[in-house]
């Protein structure tokens, strides 16, 4: 069970990893635009906010990883509980507020995980 909580772990840093080149990188490409669902005039005006976005989206990825490659057991698994849990609530609060779509995206692979650490633990 912990090599699949690893892996569930690795994925949500992948996950996050890409969501901050959406929101960074590709915000006003055809790429982020369809992802997001946005017009070129509303990525163009929410370009900045997206990029900081993205930014917070990468220090959750940074978090997992650094709980992947933790040297420490202990401090390894309460790391992974605590950004798995920055992630699971801001992908409830983005599901109520944003999309519902991010209830899937974010909060579930999340959620799964967490519990797959939990079971591991």
């Amino acid at each position: 069970m912990a090599i699949v909580a690893m892996i569930l772990v690795a994925l949500v840093a992948i996950e996050h990893i890409y969501i901050l080149v959406l929101e960074m990188f590709l915000w006003t490409k055809p790429r982020g635009m369809k992802a997001f669902g946005l017009t070129a005039e509303k990525a163009a005006s929410t370009r900045v906010m997206a990029a900081n976005q993205g930014l917070y989206n990468g220090f959750l990825a940074a978090g997992l990883i650094w709980a992947l490659v933790h040297p420490e057991p202990g401090i390894a698994f309460q790391l992974k509980l605590f950004f798995l849990g920055c992630v699971l609530v801001a992908g409830l609060y983005g599901g109520a507020t944003a999309s519902r779509k991010i209830y899937m995206i974010q909060a579930l692979p999340a959620a799964v995980a967490l519990v797959a650490v939990l079971a591991a633990g």
